[in-house]
């Protein structure tokens, strides 16, 4: 008896192992797959360029190995010039109506697709790492096709990540910078726990460690180089920190961090009941009244130095 109740015993034991490793099998391909769809490039045709605005449509070559698709829209002399850097899984649309502000006060405009975005070439998005080299090409771009003007950036979420992040710093001569995640690790804790509703507290750490595997052989960099709260005291130049205080992608608390971590002079706008979405939208009149203030203070009325 007691041999066959360790036969039944030793079933048992290995039906455990079996479905365990099947469980595990199954968590791993379907994390594996979410990691593939949220590295996947965010193709768009953008179409002709919008008849309200001087547009020339340039091409740009970045050390990411892509080429950039994006729009040039000249200023006035002395008015200044900003770079418009778009979110993830977006391109350069979602910043026309920040170019359409930016024109009428005087700003020459550069906004452009990211790699693997829009119309630009790439094979996957890196969350700021090949974007950091983007944004570095295309702000060298503005600096050629605006000799001369003091060069601003505004950066939405991956734009001010991949701002951040540059290496070497961008010599900015003011930045904008909208709901940036404080560390990679965190922003894909966030997503995983938002997705999997009140479990996701739980459970999130484990997977998000279980993505953050896939990084590197997937993507080919370390993912804990991706950490703008710590890069931030990298930039020296006047920074608008701007967040939403209901935010759960860029949390509050992480804007926070990066606003800690920056050096002098700086701002911090909280607003109230913003969620991760198009600041300039929600918030139209504070907005365009406070971004278009802090640029003119610092990019108009004179050349650089």
């Amino acid at each position: 008896m007691a041999f066959r109740g360790s036969i039944r015993m030793s079933r048992r034991l290995r039906w455990l192992i079996g479905s365990v490793a099947i469980a595990a099998a199954v968590w791993f391909a379907a994390l594996w797959v979410g990691g593939s769809i949220a590295a996947a490039p965010a193709r768009a045709r953008i179409g002709a360029p919008p008849a309200d605005l001087p547009v020339e449509a340039i091409t740009i070559a970045s050390a990411s190995g892509s080429r950039l698709s994006g729009w040039f829209i000249a200023g006035a002399p002395h008015g200044g010039a900003v770079l418009l850097m778009h979110g993830v899984h977006a391109n350069r649309l979602e910043m026309l109506d920040r170019a359409r502000l930016l024109h009428r006060a005087g700003f020459a405009v550069l906004l452009f697709d990211f790699q693997a975005h829009g119309e630009s070439t790439g094979e996957a998005i890196t969350f700021g790492y090949l974007e950091s080299k983007d944004a570095r090409a295309a702000f060298e771009e503005l600096r050629r096709r605006a000799p001369g003007e003091r060069v601003g950036v505004l950066g939405l979420s991956l734009g001010g990540a991949a701002a951040i992040l540059s290496d070497p710093p961008l010599a900015a001569d003011a930045m904008v910078l909208e709901a940036v995640y404080g560390s990679f690790a965190i922003a894909v804790e966030n997503r995983v726990a938002m997705h999997l509703g009140a479990v996701g507290p739980y459970v999130a750490p484990v997977l998000t460690t279980m993505l953050l595997w896939q990084v590197k052989p997937r993507l080919g960099f370390d993912p804990d180089i991706l950490r703008p709260s710590a890069r931030i005291a990298d930039l020296h130049m006047p920074l608008l920190l701007i967040a939403g205080d209901a935010d759960e992608h860029a949390t509050l608390a992480e804007m926070k961090s990066i606003y800690a971590n920056a050096n002098d002079p700086k701002e911090l706008w909280i607003i109230p009941g913003a969620r991760h979405q198009d600041f300039q939208r929600y918030a139209r009149a504070e907005y365009e009244r406070r971004v278009v203030a802090f640029l003119r203070g610092h990019l108009q009325g004179h050349l650089r130095d």
